[in-house]
């Protein structure tokens, strides 16, 4: 079995569900490619084919929710509408199935008087070889993540891009990440979230952070000087107002 297959899923539909090397694909084909793809968003990926990334042993399941959103995503994009029309109407499809697991439900309950606990349940590891007095890098439940606060969460995300959810001077990173793949993220989202402590503007923030994780795909030798770099030009947030 070549790259970037690693097995079959299943069969669903007209389709074959493979899991897939995320990683590899981020690194040779296309580093936009996120949890999962179908033909009609994503070019490369054969015409009968869901494509899932990888994921850790705790996220297990996940791949139905994956599938679900896919099938209606895929569906709409065949007939013509626009990826972001389509990718709300599969998140929409997707958040409704995520809402049956007794888990989420419990979490979602508990939310609403006791934010911190649900909190630490999704902090499932403190790296503090990334960390410092001005930032704290965790990797969390990515499936908890996904379905209490922002569906299309991937990789890594900080308290100035997600203020909503992200507790002031943390930095998430995503438990389905391999390890090669960790180091990568964690540079990408120090370097954006700088750039937005002084000028919060995402875009421009976001597109020199793939540029600078690009750099150190071809030349990873500098990865880890990189990322001390970053870590010790972090500042602190001073942001005390949190959305409920």
């Amino acid at each position: 079995m070549q790259k970037p297959y690693l097995k079959k899923y299943g069969e669903v539909d007209e389709f074959i569900v493979w899991i897939v090397d995320g990683f590899y694909i981020r690194q040779n084909i296309d580093i936009d490619f996120n949890n999962f793809g179908q033909h009609c968003r994503f070019k490369y990926i054969p015409k009968n084919e869901f494509w899932l990334d990888r994921q850790t042993e705790s996220n297990a399941g996940e791949e139905k929710y994956f599938i679900e959103h896919l099938l209606v995503e895929h569906k709409l994009m065949a007939a013509g509408k626009d990826y972001n029309d389509a990718l709300d109407e599969g998140n929409q499809a997707e958040m409704e199935i995520r809402g049956k697991d007794q888990r989420v439900k419990k979490l979602k309950e508990r939310l609403k008087t006791d934010r911190n606990f649900v909190l630490q349940k999704i902090r499932q590891k403190l790296l503090p070889e990334y960390s410092n007095e001005k930032i704290r890098t965790f990797v969390v439940d990515s499936f908890l993540v996904r379905s209490l606060f922002y569906i299309d969460w991937v990789a890594g995300g900080h308290d100035k891009i997600y203020p909503a959810f992200i507790p002031t001077n943390e930095l998430w990173i995503d438990n389905d990440l391999v390890d090669e793949e960790r180091r990568f993220v964690i540079l990408h989202e120090l370097h954006e979230r700088r750039l937005m402590s002084f000028d919060n503007d995402y875009e421009k923030a976001h597109a020199s952070a793939l540029k600078i994780e690009n750099h150190c795909h071809k030349n990873p030798a500098e990865l880890e000087a990189k990322i001390k770099e970053e870590l010790g030009r972090q500042t602190n947030i001073l942001e005390n107002v949190r959305m409920s």
